[in-house]
């Protein structure tokens, strides 16, 4: 009884995508979705091969920070304000070097802290929400606003997804330079200063776009998890970072198709997908590399 209650429910599944995907918002969740999946982690093998995993966690603290500020301001078109603090404390904090006073450990603690009160602090004393605690639960873990995107936001998206995945082709070589030998890189003439800038400025863009996708606690998951599965099956740069961004999307894709059949939250779905893959790719990875 409990196999043909299943076989049923399986053979229904093609059925009720059908019926999900003749709606207009569903395809701007997945298009913005797998966007945000492969920007974020194209970008992630840097960052971790830097060890600058944690700055995505502290970005995105702050972008929930300047989503409070938006929210009491009453700015509706919130990326005005979130885009620029966010890209901010993004170049402060990535261009903060060993001779300041406070280190880039320290400071990215302080930061992402320090505006997750602020910001918990602005709703709770300003807000005229009626719904206060589901305004910051959905700020904070993804929200069902990623089923309600207009056709401006996600041309918006679009719009930024290519600038990211532009930028990273056409430079592609100067930061492979400035990943792993920065020093090496500044004798062969490379700008290791702008480069850095440019990545700070990167990472800021991917937090911003990726906040509605998976809440701003979750996202530094979108630019680790694709980036450490990869590392488990390839060994090159170039291997790696294609790797990343087949996986990310496949496990966003996946992640959202999950969350449409199941009704779970869309976010917290896509990083237990990841998750998974990452289990699988150290698994396959130790067979590969015996």
């Amino acid at each position: 009884m409990l196999t043909a209650l299943t076989v049923d429910a399986l053979a229904e599944i093609p059925a009720r995508l059908a019926l999900y995907f003749q709606y207009s918002f569903v395809w701007y969740a997945v298009i913005v979705g797998v966007l945000i999946a492969l920007c974020s982690s194209l970008l992630g093998v840097t960052l971790v091969l830097k060890r600058f995993s944690f700055i995505g966690d502290g970005l995105s603290h702050v972008a929930f920070g300047a989503v409070a500020a938006a929210s009491v301001l009453h700015i509706t078109n919130q990326t005005l304000l979130v885009l620029p603090v966010t890209l901010f404390c993004a170049v402060l904090l990535l261009r903060s070097g060993q001779n300041a006073r406070i280190k880039g450990d320290a400071a990215i603690a302080m930061l992402s802290v320090g505006a997750l009160a602020i910001g918990y602090l602005l709703l709770n004393l300003f807000s005229a929400s009626p719904n206060l605690a589901g305004d910051v639960c959905s700020t904070l873990f993804g929200s069902t606003s990623l089923l309600t995107l207009t056709q401006t936001e996600v041309w918006l998206c679009v719009g930024l997804s290519l600038l990211v995945l532009i930028v990273f082709v056409l430079f592609y070589n100067k930061i492979f330079a400035v990943t792993f030998d920065e020093a090496f890189a500044k004798a062969s003439g490379t700008r290791v200063e702008l480069f850095n800038l440019l990545i700070a400025v990167i990472i800021a863009v991917i937090v911003v776009l990726a906040l509605n996708l998976v809440g701003s606690l979750l996202i530094s998951a979108l630019v680790i998890f694709p980036a450490l599965s990869a590392m488990r099956l390839c060994k090159s740069f170039f291997g790696v970072t294609m790797c990343s961004a087949a996986l990310s999307v496949l496990c966003a894709v996946l992640g959202m198709l999950i969350s449409l059949l199941a009704a779970t939250p869309v976010g917290a779905t896509i990083v237990a997908v990841d998750i998974v893959a990452f289990a699988l790719a150290c698994g396959l990875g130790r067979l590969l590399h015996r």
